[in-house]
């Protein structure tokens, strides 16, 4: 077993179809195939063998397919990196996972040099002019290493909201399983689909639900390498694309672009990272005229948990069904199911849920149960027919003078405000009653509001320990690499005082 036997096995039927597309440049799956196995040949000559670490600091570009498949066919593990990274960040990165040889962009080399010398690991720069030709000098074979299901096929590093980030060891197996039941059973992919490839590769939702599945179907995969919603529309247009994946802050962006433009090709989109809000989910399908489907999941599931089929009822608001092979659960703080309908913490078990944290027992022990089960925390619950709503992140929750707020449900009230193009919800300080609800919303382009205007808004529609007495309007919000909202970089220095004021 090898996850690279989603390139081989297609390469194999497929030989002649574009495998994928960067604006004019094109690999046909036999051209990448051919790369890749001359990736292979170069790690071998760098002394790189089965279960060693490789570094790839690559954005959305051909090469980073190129070495992903190349260091996986070398049975050696990927440890995908942002190209954005620092000196200091590469340097954690590629010393805690033990690196021998970091594959970086040529824009990123400085940073990834330096960094990677301090990790004591030899970089090779990629530069898209020379990289590809210089690896003619390296004869590939159509050999794969073999290896186990249970084998570390990449180590993901998580985004580290406690604490340093910790690398999450993800297989051979459930990486494989799962491209097989996204593409097989939850979005149909055939080789004539375009699939829209705006997400970071370097995080597992772009690979799996991009990358590997669109590998495994024979389709096509138009690269972007930095999302901008007027330049992903060019895209979408240009290759025809069929089907979308993106996280809710990419729906948001293009719901904010003055014009409308027609997208025929479209037919399906897929969001998942955050919670989608349903008035965007609305919106978006009355605009564009796909169907948009959540799913759930998480960097320690490879990532995908649940979904909203093509083929079955869907529930807006909703992340869907456990997938094929995935069992999924509500508990209370003591593990035990609670009743439907109750909140409480979402747990995971299944093929897809990871090795463990690379060289951290303790910190694995603590969410993942001895009888297998992945502690999300991720507040949710399940309805009667099975179908799993997210409440919120464990750790969003405010706690206003001993009552639970999530911010999810503010929020998904805020979207609904026709000024409103993006909002995040947040606990601050207060001194009696613990934690203040605040509110920090972007505004349309073309729209104005107050702060009283939202304040009211909000208190008409929830109960009245629920609206956020502070409000904040702010140019743009805090977002990871793959566009979700960073609450926890929000710092708006505000400390609440008892009259519902703030000072």
């Amino acid at each position: 077993m090898n996850l690279a036997t989603v390139l081989t096995r297609t390469s194999a039927r497929l030989p002649d179809r574009v495998a994928l597309r960067l604006g004019e440049v094109t690999l046909t799956y036999r051209e990448l195939d051919d790369a890749s196995a001359r990736v292979a040949a170069l790690l071998e000559a760098h002394s790189v063998g089965v279960g060693d670490r490789v570094g790839v600091m690559l954005p959305n570009v051909p090469e980073f397919a190129v070495v992903y498949y190349g260091v996986l066919r070398a049975g050696a593990v990927v440890v995908p990196l942002n190209p954005l990274l620092k000196a200091r960040e590469a340097a954690y990165h590629l010393a805690d996972s033990e690196a021998r040889l970091a594959f970086a962009w040529h824009a990123a080399a400085a940073e990834a040099a330096s960094g990677a010398a301090t990790a004591g690991a030899d970089v090779i720069e990629v530069d898209p002019g020379t990289f590809l030709d210089s690896l003619t000098r390296h004869p590939g074979s159509e050999a794969v290493a073999d290896r186990d299901a249970d084998d570390t096929a990449v180590i993901l590093y998580t985004s580290g909201t406690t604490g340093k980030p910790k690398g999450a060891e993800l297989t051979h197996g459930s990486l494989l399983r799962n491209a097989e039941v996204f593409q097989s059973d939850l979005v149909h992919l055939v080789p004539d689909d375009v699939v829209f490839g705006g997400l970071p590769l370097f995080h597992s939702f772009g690979q799996t639900c991009t990358l590997n599945v669109t590998m495994a179907a024979g389709a096509t995969l138009a690269l972007l390498p930095r999302f901008d919603a007027r330049t992903a529309v060019a895209v979408l247009r240009e290759t025809k694309a069929t089907v979308f994946a993106g996280v809710p802050t990419m729906y948001s962006a293009f719901l904010a672009l003055p014009e409308a433009p027609a997208l025929p090709d479209l037919q399906v989109c897929i969001s998942g990272g955050a919670a989608l809000p349903v008035e965007v989910l609305h919106r978006f399908e009355e605009r564009f005229g796909a169907q948009v489907l959540e799913g759930y999941g998480l960097s320690e599931t490879s990532p995908l948990a649940s979904f909203n089929r093509i083929d079955r009822e869907r529930k807006p608001g909703s992340i869907g069904t456990p997938v094929t092979g995935v069992e999924m659960r509500v508990v209370d703080k003591a593990g035990n199911r609670v009743g439907t309908g109750e909140v409480g913490e979402i747990a995971i078990r299944g093929h897809n849920v990871m090795k463990g944290y690379w060289r951290k027992p303790g910190e694995t022990a603590e969410v993942v149960s001895a009888e297998g089960w992945f502690r999300t925390g991720d507040i949710g619950k399940v309805d009667e027919d099975g179908y799993y709503f997210i409440v919120d992140r464990k750790k969003d929750l405010v706690i206003r003078g001993g009552f639970n707020i999530y911010p999810r449900e503010i929020e998904e009230v805020l979207y609904e405000h026709p000024a409103v193009a993006e909002a995040a919800v947040i606990g601050v300080p207060h001194p009696e009653l613990g934690e203040e609800v605040a509110a920090v919303v972007v505004l349309k382009p073309d729209k104005q509001a107050t702060e009283d205007e939202l304040r009211d808004f909000v208190k008409r529609q929830v109960a009245p320990y629920k609206y956020p007495r502070v409000v904040r309007f702010v140019e743009a919000l805090p977002k990871g690499p793959t566009g979700k909202i960073l609450k926890r970089e929000i710092d708006l220095g505000i400390v609440s005082d008892p009259t519902g004021g703030t000072r």
